[in-house]
């Protein structure tokens, strides 16, 4: 995923900000630092992942913020929550979310992004013959690498 731009981050945070408001939620700058973080990231992360993140950076925050921060993020639509398997949750920055779908290796639990836009026409042909309406979609491969380097590798 590309990083953003200075002057695009200030939008995405207004974005963000004005959804607290709008709420009358606090503006904390502990949601704001767990903001900074995400979207400072390119992967994908799971809650501890980003706690650990924020306190090697000695960033005070706590757990339980980290948690709620992400809520919120997502309630806004500037993050995305994946349930990978049976695995904890892992989260993605999702402004301006491209639709991209998942490999993931059972193995080293790397996870690969892809898009094909065969997908989007079976979803667009599906839609239509069904009469449904399709907000969101998610695909998800799970498999073994066939990496030499793959750590776990069987």
């Amino acid at each position: 995923m590309p990083q953003f731009l200075p002057e695009q981050l200030e939008d995405i945070r207004s974005v963000f900000s004005d959804f607290l408001k709008k709420k009358n939620l606090r503006q904390t700058p502990e949601r704001f630092k767990v903001f900074d973080e995400v979207y400072a990231s390119d992967d994908h992360f799971d809650a501890d992942e980003l706690f650990v993140r924020l306190k090697a950076k000695e960033i005070n925050v706590s757990r339980a913020t980290v948690y709620n921060s992400l809520e919120l993020l997502m309630e806004c639509n500037l993050v995305v929550r994946h349930q990978f398997g049976n695995k904890q949750a892992k989260y993605e920055r999702s402004f301006r979310y491209w639709q991209h779908d998942h490999l993931i290796c059972e193995d080293c639990n790397e996870i690969h992004e892809f898009c094909d836009p065969r997908i989007q026409a079976i979803q667009e042909m599906v839609s239509e013959i069904f009469e449904f309406e399709i907000t969101h979609h998610s695909l998800q491969m799970f498999g073994h690498c066939r990496r030499d380097n793959c750590p776990n590798r069987h």
